[in-house]
């Protein structure tokens, strides 16, 4: 069990490690959730995805004797975090019935530029020249890779926005909770509460809109491949902001974006034209750079 009393120490090089791994399996998540969507409503989705996390997580914070305890504050913001990761995802899944995976992503990518001034603004957290440059060249990679104007797109483009302002809230939120809880915990709290949530919600929602059983037998495998990659990405950013400042590790989340090129072009064939292949190598470029600047100060 964490000993409370120990004093805090960062690690940004794991902490940006994690990040990397939240950024491969986050939009393959995505990808898989835009695939279901022609067969189930996206609140049943979100649902799902959450019911597979409480599942997976619960028993292993008690077979791992983790503590779920938690201060009032503690368990308020475990609450305020759980709302703000349902509506970050019910956004990117319905923005994605419209959008490509790349796109989509792309579009959300304002959120680590926003995620970088709220931590120092809210939070205190050092925010160097070198640091706010290189967010600022990996922004100017995204607006390479957001190729459809908005007038062209119409307005699901909204959707990536939104996502982009909640999760920011969400990691500012997590950041804060996580020097408090173990992450593994934390994200038992989270599915857990969120499906008490959906239980309640059910007799006053249409079938439609939130639970259509039928499909669901045809869909086992991809479903719980949905929940299973949604849930361990989600762990790894918890982790991340455990070990890591904000400011640290928003830069690293450029890197989704060639992963979701990538993940776009294999399953849905999306094919991103050279000035989106430019944007993916500027935002690539910074990814490195700051990962070794953070190994050199490590």
């Amino acid at each position: 069990m964490t000993d409370r009393t120990a004093p805090w120490i960062d690690r940004p090089s794991l902490g940006v490690a994690l990040m990397l791994g939240f950024c491969a399996l986050a939009p393959l998540s995505d990808a898989v959730s835009k695939l279901l969507t022609a067969d189930f409503p996206v609140l049943q989705l979100v649902a799902i995805r959450f019911l597979v996390q409480a599942v997976l997580l619960a028993p292993l914070v008690y077979a791992t004797g983790q503590s779920w305890r938690m201060s009032r504050l503690g368990w308020t913001l475990t609450a305020a975090r759980t709302l703000l990761q349902i509506a970050g995802i019910w956004l990117m899944v319905t923005g994605l019935i419209w959008l490509p995976l790349a796109d989509a992503i792309a579009i959300a990518f304002v959120m680590p530029f926003i995620l970088l001034l709220l931590g120092h603004f809210l939070l205190g957290e050092e925010v160097g020249p070198r640091r706010l440059t290189a967010c600022a060249i990996g922004f100017s990679g995204t607006l390479l890779v957001v190729q459809p104007s908005f007038a062209a797109v119409g307005w699901p483009s909204l959707y990536p926005l939104g996502v982009a302002f909640v999760f920011a809230a969400f990691m500012l939120v997590t950041r804060r909770v996580a020097r408090e809880a173990d992450p593994l915990a934390m994200q038992a709290a989270s599915g857990t509460m969120a499906v008490a949530g959906f239980a309640l919600l059910y007799p006053f929602v249409p079938r439609t809109g939130l639970f259509d059983l039928a499909p669901i037998a045809g869909h086992g495998p991809l479903l719980l491949t949905m929940g299973l990659l949604g849930t361990l990405a989600h762990l790894m950013m918890t982790w991340s902001l455990r070990y890591a400042p904000t400011s640290t590790v928003a830069p690293m989340q450029y890197l989704e974006i060639p992963m979701a090129a990538i993940i776009g072009l294999a399953m849905f064939g999306d094919f991103p034209n050279p000035m989106a292949m430019t944007g993916i190598g500027v935002t690539i470029a910074t990814g490195l750079y700051i990962l070794w600047r953070e190994r050199g100060a490590a």
